[in-house]
């Protein structure tokens, strides 16, 4: 792994920009051309990996919205200071980690993030991808109209239930009918042996979804081996991250190919078929 990923990045190509919206106020680093994604971190916050990733989705073609939900914007932080912000999350108001059943009220900000960006960039609708402690949140901005690409990247919500979701079964049946009715899917990624992200919750998601979420479940051998942010060191000990850190950045490996796959679900998603040769 490059040593620069473990070291604080200033996100200096991004434009962070203020917005408020449904009443809240988040900061949101915008960067790149094109139909809108929105990326969302996972814990503990926008590091280096996750901010890698946007600059892939970026230089593929899209303009990358990516708000800061928790932690220290670029930072790496030490394993204790990640810890708090982890324990933080879970008691906040805006996340739901435990019980499962019902959406994070933190998804009516981030639908509306979506309408933002659909208006600001165009193209046929939004992307977005949720990792770990935000996966499911791509799938509640379903209930957006605009929101047409959702990815699901080892969703962990509720910690406290492996095959739980952190949506209703009214929001799940809208959802539902409407991935069938758009003739629409959600790609989901996970590692075999992950303990936060179990065979339980993607049974779940299929039992929900139907034949329209489509789950791929990599190999534990594929993912990256070495050395890893404090936080992953001391509390993520099962492969984990299939797009940020446990992603292995060389042709042919399977975290890349999961990479390339979902750049692809957005580019035929959100672009126009005369688009997409040339972007």
């Amino acid at each position: 792994m490059s040593d620069v990923l473990l070291k604080p990045d200033d996100l200096s190509d991004f434009n962070q920009r203020v917005l408020t919206l449904e009443g809240a106020t988040k900061p949101v680093h915008v960067a790149g051309d094109g139909p809108a994604v929105i990326v969302m971190t996972e814990m503990p916050g926008i590091s280096p990996h996750v901010a890698r990733f946007a600059r892939w989705v970026r230089d593929a073609g899209f303009r990358v919205y990516m708000p800061s939900l928790f932690g220290k914007d670029g930072d790496v932080p030490d394993a204790e200071t990640a810890a708090g912000v982890f324990r933080r999350a879970c008691v906040s108001a805006e996340f739901r980690a435990l019980g499962g059943g019902a959406s994070s009220p933190v998804s009516n900000w981030l639908r509306a993030l979506a309408r933002l960006a659909h208006e600001e960039s165009g193209g046929l609708g939004v992307g977005a991808i949720g990792m770990c402690f935000t996966g499911n949140f791509a799938i509640n901005m379903m209930l957006e109209p605009v929101l047409r690409a959702p990815v699901v990247s080892q969703p962990s919500l509720p910690l406290d239930n492996p095959g739980g979701i952190e949506s209703s079964a009214d929001e799940l049946a809208q959802i539902r009918s409407r991935l069938e009715r758009e003739d629409l899917t959600v790609l989901a990624y996970r590692f075999a042996g992950d303990s936060f992200c179990r065979a339980e919750r993607f049974a779940a998601y299929q039992a929900a979804l139907g034949e329209r979420f489509i789950g791929r479940v990599l190999p534990d051998t594929a993912a990256n081996s070495g050395p890893k942010p404090p936080f992953f060191e001391q509390f993520v000990k099962t492969p984990h991250s299939v797009v940020t850190v446990h992603l292995v950045d060389e042709i042919g490996q399977p975290t890349l190919t999961a990479r390339d796959e979902i750049i692809a679900f957005f580019h035929k998603r959100l672009k126009p078929a005369v688009d997409r040769h040339g972007s």
